[in-house]
């Protein structure tokens, strides 16, 4: 391209001028790059590696966009863990934002991970691999070939300088603009970037226009001085009007170009702003709409419950049992009044109950049950020493011979930002999280486990139980009552120090003796052994594993549990459910207990299944809901179970089953014709003031009370535990630290005796529980931690010497 020649004077000068007309493109380009000089070398070099994408250069596969574009899309492969190594996604790089996908149809609905390539660091390791970090977050990403490596490198590198220039125009803006979400941000001040640099480019064809207008206009000017033919002069003064209304109407578009950007801008405010008030409002609408879910569940629970009340009133109707017959919203006109009725759990855990009037027909159901009682034909209605009568349960066996504390100091009210701690916390183990006494009760794990033995008289009535089905309903209602302490008990107990104990002695109340230790730290690891003179023995050893993600915090025990009867020989196997603490960050916390335990007897192989259905807004089931069926070892159903978790559990025995009608699923559900529902436990009231003392039960007040000669790593002797009861949380959180640092450096210690021995090639034993010894188990083949004895004949000796200083 030439330049702008100098005006010269005679006939020759308009072929001057013409030939100077394609100097318009390198004026526009030098006044480009003056204007954007402080744009780095990388962004220049992709937008060389685009323009020549669009002459014909090799563009990236699937039909993405060259890496000069705004989006960049493509394949590659993201590193998940050791197990699954690297694994195919689907990367989509718009607005400076990197988002990846499992499948390109996902991006309507999940997004799996973003990164923002403003304050990311992106680094190569070998020809293919691309690492991007930005504060706690890392993508290890691996191309197929180099030369899309280099491809996606550019592209991030392009974006990467685009984002920081949005993100100090952004800092740039007025006030006065409300909040929105980063990615609406910036998507909106992209497209006023874009329109502010078309609005450049136009100014420049405006000022490269005026200069040639005015240089036409000059050299028509010196035209008309001319001696020329009245016609000449004529057409060069119409040609000279022409060329002052291109230039006016140039200016007029330009400044209406101005116009458009200034309104644009205006609106995009009062846009962010009206996007802002519609988040409000929905988040406000999603608030209100949950209360009324609670409200409504809430109120339908206590409508269901509230004929319960009402015994032997005179417009309510009684069986022969004493059972008063109340109305059920679910009762179907076109079924058997004299019985109750369930459905199969396989298809729908809902039930359908019509309380028996006339015993006589349960005689002549009974006769058509094939022997799928496994008894008598009546020996569930039988009083014997198995009875399941509710007032069983109303209160304790024997009164005990010590008088227990009824209360602790009540709970401080400190305040703390949660989210300050917690934001950096999510995905981590939550047993490595280094936590404040805030957030924890005055009690261990180890405590917390054995608080399952709260309701150790339904293992007491199942020893005397002769019918293995009926004992199995009794020992699935025990699984359950566990979870009771649960449902209002959010805060997180104390993680036990490795080699840290837990004894319970119950002995002369009771008739129990509880031990717990911790066996393993990382992963921690509990194993605990209750032995009972009332005709069982239970032990487990759990491990709990834990993960926060944001919104909510999910809680997975591992392990078995193992029961076993003396007399019958009876040995049964069950593990725990999944517990989730929701509304971590925002709003109240809730406890919620979801997933399947399955109870085994090995002995006799009959099985009960249990299902804790998960909470759900919109569901008008009752909340924390529980039901199981209980099968002999050929798989014939015999009792049924219901109930909730955090309250009670009944069991109904099954007289006939049939194949009912087909449900909406298409799958033909399995009709249980029932007696009345047995009560097989309820949960005991909370004591007094339990709100202001973390909600613990009566037992739970009891835990953490001092005892003399326990063993000095009993949880009970925990300064920090102690201090945090007695409400000194500050003094408490130092003695904690101190605990921590403490194990640290015994773990340190014993890691070098390791490594010496290793090199000097003797063995090393490493920690060795004191009280457990791993075997491997008969039942399941999995190898646990069970108690080797002696525990309590050192305690009656008084002999802890071999005990590590935890403490």
């Amino acid at each position: 391209m030439g330049r702008v020649a100098a005006p010269c004077s005679g006939p020759g000068r308009i072929v001057s001028f013409l030939t100077a007309v394609p100097c318009l493109s390198c004026k526009q380009q030098q006044r480009r790059r003056r204007r954007h000089h402080h744009q780095s070398a990388a962004v220049d070099w992709g937008r060389r590696m685009s323009e020549q994408g669009k002459s014909g250069a090799s563009t990236p596969a699937s039909g993405t966009p060259a890496p000069g574009s705004d989006t960049y899309k493509g394949w590659l492969f993201k590193w998940t863990n050791y197990i699954k190594g690297y694994q195919r996604r689907w990367f989509v790089l718009s607005n400076g934002l990197l988002s990846y996908y499992r499948t390109q149809a996902e991006m309507a609905h999940t997004c799996r991970g973003t990164i923002n390539l403003a304050t990311a660091h992106i680094d190569t390791e070998d020809s293919c691999n691309i690492v991007l970090s930005s504060g706690g977050r890392t993508y290890h990403l691996k191309a197929s070939t180099e030369v899309e490596r280099q491809r996606w490198v550019t592209a991030l590198e392009l974006a990467k300088a685009k984002a920081i220039r949005m993100m100090n125009d952004q800092s740039d803006d007025s006030a006065d603009e409300e909040p929105t979400s980063q990615s609406d941000h910036s998507e909106i001040q992209g497209t006023l970037k874009t329109l502010a640099s078309k609005l450049d480019d136009l100014s420049t064809c405006n000022d490269l226009i005026a200069k040639h207008g005015a240089a036409l206009q000059r050299s028509l000017s010196e035209l008309e001085t001319l001696r020329v033919p009245l016609e000449g002069g004529e057409k060069i003064k119409a040609v000279n009007e022409r060329a002052t209304l291109f230039r006016i109407t140039s200016n007029a578009m330009i400044n209406a170009c101005r116009d458009f950007l200034d309104l644009a801008e205006s609106h995009s405010r009062r846009w962010q702003r009206v996007l802002q008030h519609e988040r409000e409002q929905r988040t406000h609408l999603e608030e209100t709409i949950e209360q009324l879910a609670k409200q409504h569940n809430s109120l339908e629970r206590a409508w269901r419950e509230a004929p319960a009340h009402a015994v032997n009133t005179p417009d309510t109707p009684t069986t022969d049992t004493g059972v008063s017959e109340r109305p059920r919203k679910e009762e179907a006109s076109d079924e058997d009044e004299d019985t109750e009725y369930f459905d199969a759990m396989e298809d729908s855990p809902a039930f359908i109950t019509v309380t028996a009037t006339d015993p006589s027909q349960h005689r002549r159901s009974q006769s058509n049950l094939s022997g799928a009682s496994g008894g008598q034909p009546n020996d569930w209605n039988q009083e014997d020493n198995c009875s399941v009568s509710s007032n069983d349960y109303s209160g304790k066996e024997l009164q005990p011979h010590r008088k227990r504390r009824t209360q602790i100091p009540e709970k401080p009210n400190y305040s703390l930002n949660l989210w300050s701690i917690m934001k950096n916390c999510i995905g981590k183990e939550l047993s490595k999280i280094p936590m404040p006494v805030n957030f924890n009760e005055p009690l261990s794990m180890l405590q917390r486990l054995t608080e399952d033995l709260e309701y150790h008289e339904l293992l007491d009535k199942a020893a005397r139980c002769e019918n293995s089905l009926e004992q199995m309903c009794l020992v699935a209602a025990f699984s359950v009552s566990s979870y009771s302490t649960t449902v209002h008990r959010t805060a997180k107990p104390f993680n036990p120090l490795l080699g840290e104990t837990y004894e319970l002695d119950r002995l002369e109340e009771f008739g129990y003796r509880s031990l717990c230790e911790q066996v393993s730290h990382h992963p921690p690891a509990a194993a605990h052994h209750v032995m009972s003179q009332r005709g069982w023995t239970l032990w487990q050893e759990i491990t709990i594993a834990s993960k926060f993600r944001g919104k909510y915090l999910s809680i997975m025990p591992l392990g078995a549990i193992h029961l076993h009867f003396h007399a019958s020989g009876n040995h049964y196997v069950w593990r725990k459910v999944t517990s989730t603490v929701h509304n971590i960050i925002v709003g109240k916390l809730w406890i919620d207990q979801s997933g399947d335990i399955d109870i085994v007897n090995h002995r006799t192989k009959e099985t009960c299944q249990l299902k804790f259905s998960p909470y759900s807004y919109f569901s008008r089931e009752v909340p924390r809901k529980v039901t199981g069926v209980v099968k002999d070892s050929d798989g014939q159903a015999h009792y049924i179970l219901s109930g909730t978790w955090d309250d009670k559990m009944e069991s109904a025995k099954i007289v006939q089953s049939s194949r009912g009608s087909s449900s909406s699923e298409g799958k033909q559900k399995t009709v249980y014709q029932t007696l009345p529902p047995k009560q097989l436990w309820k949960k005991y009231p909370l004591p007094e003031n339990a709100e202001n003392m973390y909600y613990f039960s009566n037992l739970a007040l009891t835990l953490n009370e001092e005892e003399e000669g326990v063993c000095w790593t009993d949880s009970r002797l925990r300064p920090d535990q102690r201090l945090m009861e007695a409400g000194r949380w500050d003094e408490a959180n130092v003695e904690k630290q101190r605990l921590e640092e403490k194990q640290r450096a015994t773990r340190r210690r014993r890691e070098a005796e390791a490594s010496k021995a290793i090199d000097e090639g003797q063995d090393f034993e490493g920690y060795t529980p004191l009280w457990f010894h791993q075997r491997t188990d008969e039942m399941t083949g999995e190898t646990i931690f069970v108690y080797k004895g002696g525990y309590w004949e050192t305690k009656e000796r008084q002999d802890w010497n071999m005990c590590p200083d935890i403490f």
